[in-house]
């Protein structure tokens, strides 16, 4: 495990693009700048788009751990409104 304390998590192993970073984004809007979400993701698709997207508005990526089941965790860091 990472360390990281997650203030929220979201599963977004269910969904595909765009609808990954659409549930993303609403999770982050229930937290506070500078709160972290985890977001469980899929391979491919979902891990290639949605971190570049987070920064792409001004979130910052903290960390990226993968799991065996070809599953990755990822922390964010809420950036500024």
């Amino acid at each position: 495990m990472s360390g990281i304390k997650a203030n929220l998590t979201v599963d977004i192993t269910d969904v595909v693009c765009p609808v990954t970073f659409v549930k993303t984004k609403v999770a982050l809007e229930d937290l506070e700048t500078g709160q972290v979400l985890e977001i469980r993701m899929n391979e491919g698709e979902p891990i290639q788009n949605v971190p570049r997207s987070l920064k792409d508005e001004g979130h910052k990526v903290v960390l990226v751990e993968q799991n065996q089941d070809n599953t990755y965790n990822v922390y964010v860091v809420k950036g500024e409104e």
